[in-house]
């Protein structure tokens, strides 16, 4: 996800990083149009061990932001970047309070609900916590998985965390002893790129992966109770979601997003300009295909936001963000609207920032399993020794 645009909602305010930059905003009807802008660049490098020609000390990696996220509350803010550190923010008013390093790149993180922890997952498979109320002080190892981490999540009273890797598994632990495994949620074909615990139903579990599907689980027992193939989803009528024997194209899913209030979770897809949403019957633990959102630019990332609605970021520097709200059933585009104005106008202003960000496909290609038939290889070789073995025969019973 280096470098790629995308954005994070609170309450206190709204997101929108591309590169080594981000923009924060106010969502809220008020008078105030100013923002906050913080370049990764200028911030306070610590220099690497390695060294580069000449024997002089090189930085390693860019300044772009891989990974950022809210607390709960809105009060905080964190990111990680390209360059090894972890950044945090308080929100009101925006400062930043340290700048920590990692021990390598990260691929997510997210707050505890107590706003007290950051956790930070990372490419080799480990999970360290950073204190928020010491902001200096060093990570702490929590667990680790034996492949790279592609998400972590914490469960609303924050006994479990949850960690979804590249080699299909979704494993639940005890936060307060990371060593003792809960259970395991199997039954992706792919790696798993998101996870999602469903705030207002604390037991279920939604995921994504390379294999194209949507999940719910009852995540403490490992039970999966429902599979959609988002690639074979034509249109709402063809609910509830359920397998279907034709051949289909595959991608990931980069963004699940929920709506307390409807009950709503909005998907999106890396390598298609299509959002679909659905609806959770909590009653029959069982997920509604309800609507699907297309576009005609490209869609970085999407936000729900409980006062406003769907928040939409786009390729369009005319109309970088889009706000969508429920009428009648259905998520209808608002025109008017003077916080999407506001917005819109500082993104405009300041689009240099996401112009050109390679978007959050690009972070999964490499993540899909090759296979390689090495068998048909192996048998024209054979027959090749065999008959240069003929061969030499031959020459020898009659030289």
């Amino acid at each position: 996800m280096a470098g790629s645009a995308a954005l994070d909602v609170s309450r206190n305010g709204l997101v929108v990083r591309g590169g080594s930059r981000f923009l924060a905003t106010g969502t809220d009807c008020s008078d105030d149009d100013s923002f906050f802008i913080y370049d990764c660049s200028k911030a306070e490098k610590k220099l690497q061990e390695d060294k580069g020609e000449e024997g002089k000390t090189m930085y390693r990696g860019s300044d772009n932001i891989l990974a950022s996220t809210f607390s709960r509350s809105g009060n905080y803010f964190a990111l990680t970047d390209d360059n090894k550190r972890l950044i945090l923010f308080s929100t009101k008013p925006w400062k930043c309070l340290s700048i920590r390093t990692v021990v390598r790149r990260c691929t997510s993180l997210t707050f505890t609900s107590t706003d007290e922890k950051i956790l930070v997952a990372d490419k080799s498979g480990d999970v360290y916590s950073f204190s928020v109320l010491a902001p200096y002080q060093d990570g702490k190892l929590e667990l680790g998985h034996l492949s790279m981490l592609l998400d972590v999540a914490m469960s609303p009273d924050d006994r479990y965390i949850l960690t979804a890797d590249r080699d299909e598994k979704i494993r639940v632990s005890l936060f307060a002893a990371p060593h003792n495994i809960e259970s395991f949620c199997l039954g992706h074909t792919e790696f798993v790129s998101r996870i999602f615990v469903v705030p207002n139903y604390p037991d279920l579990l939604l995921s994504t992966s390379g294999d194209c599907t949507l999940r719910l689980w009852e995540y403490k027992i490992g039970k999966e109770l429902q599979c959609c193939h988002l690639n074979r989803l034509k249109n709402p009528e063809a609910t509830p979601c359920e397998k279907v024997e034709s051949q289909s194209p595959v991608f990931a899913v980069s963004r699940i997003t929920y709506c307390c209030q409807e009950n709503c979770i909005a998907i999106l897809c890396d390598c298609i300009p299509v959002i679909y949403i659905f609806q959770l019957d909590d009653t029959k633990k069982q997920l509604t295909y309800k609507q699907q959102l297309t576009f005609n630019h490209r869609v970085w990332d999407i936000a729900f936001e409980e006062t406003q609605g769907l928040w939409v970021l786009q390729e369009c520097k005319e109309m970088p963000v889009l706000l969508y709200h429920l009428e009648n059933g259905q998520w209808q585009s608002v025109s008017k609207n003077e916080v999407l104005k506001k917005i819109s106008n500082n993104l405009h202003e300041n689009w240099t920032m996401v112009e050109g960000s390679p978007g959050m496909d690009d972070s999964f290609s490499s993540l899909y399993k090759t296979t390689f038939d090495n068998m048909s290889n192996y048998l024209k070789k054979k027959e090749e020794r065999v008959q240069q073995q003929l061969e030499k025969k031959k020459r020898r019973k009659n030289p």
